[in-house]
């Protein structure tokens, strides 16, 4: 019986309203892909798992920690490794939020985290990094909805 093949990924980018910073999580240098590299939550889409259902999986997985779904930022093509179909992942990007910014522990897949402010992305991150298109369209979209749209965030709700 084959394991067959992942389809589907997720991104949860994490964001603390109370001091408008993005979670980053540093790969830990023994892993076999993009070791030293910055990072949000991401993972594959398991067979028979929805994507919120991956997204909630990685995120406990990762950082110890459930979060909320804020909104859809957008799709994305996930590569993990070379550029061969067997590598390719179709995905999503997620904007989240957690309860308690402090309470983060990390898995053995990162070894280094740290709360950006949105402002110091752009220092942060190199021109290039795949991330700071995300960052930057999650930040229109909280940015930009109006009021009634805007998704809203309470420490004390789950």
């Amino acid at each position: 019986m084959s394991a067959g093949h992942f389809l589907g990924g997720i991104a949860a980018l994490i964001w603390d309203a109370a001091t408008d910073s993005y979670l980053l999580l540093r790969r830990a240098p023994t892993k076999d892909v993009g070791p030293g590299q910055w990072e949000c939550v991401t993972g594959r889409v398991d067979q028979g798992e929805s994507y919120e259902e991956a997204l909630h999986r990685e995120v406990q997985e990762e950082i110890g920690v459930s979060a909320q779904i804020q909104f859809i930022i957008g799709t994305t093509h996930f590569y993990r490794g070379p550029a061969r179909p067997e590598n390719e992942l179709l995905g999503v990007f997620y904007a989240c939020a957690i309860a308690d910014p402090t309470a983060v522990t990390l898995s053995p897949e990162h070894d280094q985290m740290r709360w950006v402010p949105a402002a110091s992305i752009p220092h942060f991150l190199p021109d290039t990094h795949w991330l700071r298109p995300v960052i930057a369209r999650a930040e229109l979209i909280r940015r930009h909805l109006p009021a009634e749209l805007r998704p809203v965030f309470r420490r004390n709700e789950f």
